[in-house]
């Protein structure tokens, strides 16, 4: 279904409309007023997970880049260094003449206006490399959404990756805006790069804000079979260590496989622990010595002692353990417009970031003795566990300093001073 111009009309105005605001705060989302020089070190961690992904490409074979989303450049200029040709589109044109202004100084880099649903006119097979990063977040037509990964298919080489992010938070009767945009589950996306033959290498943080895909477009023939599959380690997938609880925020693996079929992924890959489906999360490239890391969740149902692990034939065993208890702590608390801004209020939105949370039903708080209503909480990394919970002040939070008191079911904390502006 072609996309509504309606809604491609409210995502140029209300672009177009944050831009002349604030970009800055709009696309970085940390505090408003932000400087070029705080709002360029943003980048900073979302670089780590490109780079990361770019380890799939040979050096020799980057060539060009293009950024679905570009907003006024903030990744465009370190990823350049990276490629011959960096391109970016993005559905608002003042985020565009921003980015031209910021990037005059980096001359591969090359920012455009772009429709919003497609990337007409760029032509099939011209990219490495597709990525966007916090965009699809913002757009409230599933149509949209999947125009572009549709797209994204089309103007990659073979061989080339595409790696994205999208709202994978559950779905939900409200109605979808130009910033709280529609959500996409794993399943949706399992079956999209099945039916658009896209080679599913990364599903990760999956029923979160914040789930990464990663996917690359294969060749047109199948790679012809080779020697079989060997598992030469199995470790935690977070911690390296030889052995994994059999519940909670480590309960994963990483199997280190030899020989792994080049045309292994999420969808076509079983990987079994003590004969129970494993959830693959991760396919990686292929090592200097042939090795690739696979990582899965191990089921909830899994037993302890010493499991056999099986993966295209190979075999592999590893130790299962109790879980350490789980203990829920706070990890900030920030003022819910202006993250930068720990433990003063200045919007009247409270954001509490907690991990390790197995039951977040069971949180509550209280601003002084004045309980906290209509609270939203949302997952922001499955496997850690970690929460945010979003709350307006009560009325009688007057400017000055007050105390949030927060319990999960029975669990008290200590209470958390706030400064309200």
């Amino acid at each position: 279904m072609p996309p509504d111009p309606e809604i491609l009309e409210s995502m140029l105005r209300d672009w177009n409309s944050r831009a002349r605001e604030d970009a800055n705060y709009y696309v970085a989302f940390g505090r408003r007023g932000q400087n070029d020089a705080e709002f360029l070190a943003t980048a900073g961690d979302v670089m780590l997970h490109m780079q990361s992904e770019l380890r799939r490409i040979p050096p020799q074979s980057r060539e060009t880049a293009l950024e679905i989303g570009c907003g006024p450049g903030r990744l465009m200029r370190p990823l350049s260094r990276h490629f011959t040709e960096i391109h970016g589109v993005d559905v608002s044109d003042e985020m565009v003449r921003l980015a031209q202004d910021r990037l005059k100084d980096v001359p591969n880099a090359h920012p455009r206006h772009g429709t919003g649903a497609d990337l007409s006119p760029l032509p099939d097979a011209m990219f490495d490399f597709v990525y966007s990063y916090a965009v699809f977040q913002h757009i409230p037509s599933r149509d949209v959404v999947f125009s572009y990964l549709r797209e994204a298919w089309r103007v990659l080489k073979t061989g080339g990756i595409l790696r994205c992010q999208l709202n994978g938070l559950p779905a939900h009767a409200k109605q979808y805006d130009t910033w709280s945009g529609v959500r996409i589950s794993p399943d949706e996306i399992r079956q999209f790069a099945r039916d658009q033959d896209f080679q599913l290498l990364a599903l990760e943080e999956i029923w979160t804000q914040y789930m990464w895909i990663t996917c690359r477009k294969p060749p047109a023939e199948a790679p012809p079979a080779g020697p079989p599959p060997v598992i030469r380690k199995i470790s935690n997938a977070l911690t390296g260590e030889a052995a994994v609880p059999a519940t909670g925020t480590l309960a994963a693996l990483s199997v280190w496989v030899e020989r792994l079929p080049a045309d292994a992924d999420l969808n076509n890959l079983t990987v079994t622990a003590d004969g129970l489906p494993c959830r693959v999360i991760y396919i990686g490239p292929p090592a200097s010595d042939g090795i690739s890391q696979v990582n899965v969740a191990l089921p909830e149902s899994i037993r302890t002692g010493l499991i056999p692990v099986q993966l295209a034939g190979a075999e592999g065993w590893v130790r299962v353990v109790p879980p350490a208890p789980s203990v829920p702590r706070i990890m900030a608390v920030t003022d819910g417009v202006n993250l930068l801004s720990p433990n003063r209020v200045t919007s009247r939105i409270v954001k509490i970031a907690m991990r390790d949370i197995q039951h977040p039903g069971l949180f509550q708080a209280r601003v002084d003795d004045v309980p906290v209503v209509a609270i939203e909480s949302f997952c922001t990394d499955e496997i850690k566990q970690t929460y945010e919970f979003n709350f307006t002040l009560p009325e009688s939070a007057a400017p000055g300093w007050h105390h949030i008191y927060i319990t999960l079911g029975r669990r008290e904390f200590v209470p958390v001073p706030i400064e309200v502006a």
